[in-house]
């Protein structure tokens, strides 16, 4: 490919990510922008572009999927009561309200993408904060230190541990055994910090709880069907792949959201035109955007060449290799959304392991479905901690950061750089250490 294509390829790459860090444009007009550009440059066709976009159709499809099933549940309040329920249950001590909202974003947080959790739970904090008369912007940012962290916790709770997951062909059950363990380490090691970074609140004796809203769950019936159809997509979630015909994590979802719609339609609780209309649909064009700039530079060769480079530095050191990565990736996400590095790590990864010799260049096929050898897996497991966690150390380091800072604007406070700086950086560079001990100890001991 000629050599002018290839360093347009990477400026536009370079100059969405720059837009993106500096939020001088929104997010997916940046993404979208760029991807166009590539088209109109002649670098990629329509063709090509929207081939790049079908390639990634699990991750779209996981997340079109579980955000309509969320949007489901809105009208039942069901969020509002389980948030009201973490206050009451602090009982009047703060330490136990920090641990309570710890307690109801982590499960979540395991099965629904961190911002989409984030989303929702995130506006009730403030006029809870204020209620109980305490600062509710470091409650929002414990919240999203959770939200990072315990998406760790399967192969669906984070769009990057599901996008590199997907790409070395990693089952639900698969993740559970293997890398389940450090997101769970990684939200204990956030729980360890609550005394000291949070330690006002954690001291706090909250006043009399009797004045708080109690809201009640609406339509009890419909929320019984629907935690039942919940638990369907997380059995299948689990066993789905296992099956003599494997079902996907993403037809899983899809599935989901098509009972939750005709469930909504049929108890005339909401229409399906108000669900669909409210999907975060911004989210999901950034996605597709994204992967045709990643297209764009796989096309025109950078990817291969800086494997290349990858391969002359690292030789066949894979645990050299994986530490090195965990801390680059985890730092590098911390100004760079997690989203766009992983999608343009993960084939940069897999040409680097082709010219090191572990594996032939099948695994460069889009529709490769066979096995990498397990000496190289090390390498995406630490890009996947890495990425999410690097997440927690700025403001713009994940896009439930970033959700939760436009929920404190919306009430009357923000949430400056420095703030979230005095929390994540600690946080973010602990984390990144157990979990490097966590690699180290569980897949590079031989």
């Amino acid at each position: 490919m000629e050599n002018w294509q290839a360093i347009a390829a990477l400026g536009i790459f370079a100059g969405v990510i720059v837009l993106l860090m500096t939020e001088w444009l929104q997010m997916t007009v940046a993404a979208m922008l760029g991807a166009l550009l590539l088209i109109f440059l002649n670098i990629l066709s329509l063709d090509e572009a929207i081939g790049y976009i079908a390639k990634s159709h699990a991750t779209l499809g996981l997340f079109f999927g579980v955000m309509v099933m969320v949007r489901a549940f809105e009208p039942t309040k069901v969020f509002d009561y389980l948030a009201t329920q973490m206050v009451i249950l602090a009982k009047g001590r703060g330490n136990r309200l920090l641990l309570g909202i710890v307690g109801i974003t982590t499960p979540i947080c395991a099965v629904l993408p961190n911002a989409t959790t984030v989303m929702l739970l995130a506006p009730l904090i403030p006029p809870l904060a204020a209620e109980i008369g305490v600062d509710f912007v470091p409650l929002l940012i414990l919240m999203v230190f959770i939200a990072n962290s315990a998406g760790l916790l399967t192969l669906v709770g984070d769009p990057a541990t599901f996008i590199v997951g997907t790409s070395i062909n990693m089952s639900f059950t698969d993740y559970l055994q293997k890398l389940s363990l450090g997101g769970a380490i990684a939200v204990i090691t956030v729980i360890c910090t609550l005394p000291f970074l949070f330690k006002k609140i954690w001291r706090t004796q909250l006043p009399n709880l009797e004045s708080l809203p109690h809201p009640e769950i609406n339509h009890p019936r419909m929320l019984t069907v629907g935690a039942i159809i919940v638990l369907v997509v997380l059995v299948f979630f689990i066993i789905g792949e296992t099956l003599p015909v494997p079902i996907s994590p993403a037809t899983v979802a899809l599935m989901g959201a098509a009972l939750c719609l005709m469930l909504a339609h049929h108890s005339k609780i909401d229409t399906v035109h108000h669900i669909l209309r409210d999907v975060d649909w911004t989210t999901l064009i950034f996605f597709m955007s994204i992967f045709v700039l990643i297209g764009g530079l796989e096309k025109t060769g950078v990817i291969s060449s800086a494997s290349g480079i990858l391969a002359v530095i690292l030789g066949k050191n894979v645990a050299l290799g994986a530490i090195a990565l965990l801390f680059s990736v985890g730092l590098l996400s911390s100004v760079v959304p997690n989203i766009p590095l992983v999608v343009a790590m993960v084939p940069l990864l897999k040409e680097y392991i082709v010219n090191a010799g572990f594996i032939g260049k099948e695994i460069l096929d889009p529709n490769f479905s066979g096995q990498i050898p397990p000496v190289v897996l090390p390498l995406f497991y630490a890009m996947m901690y890495g990425a999410t966690l690097g997440g927690n150390g700025t403001l713009v380091g994940a896009s439930s950061n970033i959700v939760a800072a436009g929920i404190a604007e919306q009430h009357g406070k923000r949430i400056s750089f420095s703030t979230f700086l005095y929390y994540g950086i600690p946080i973010m560079l602990l984390q990144l250490g157990t979990s490097a001990i966590y690699v180290a100890i569980a897949f590079l001991r031989s």
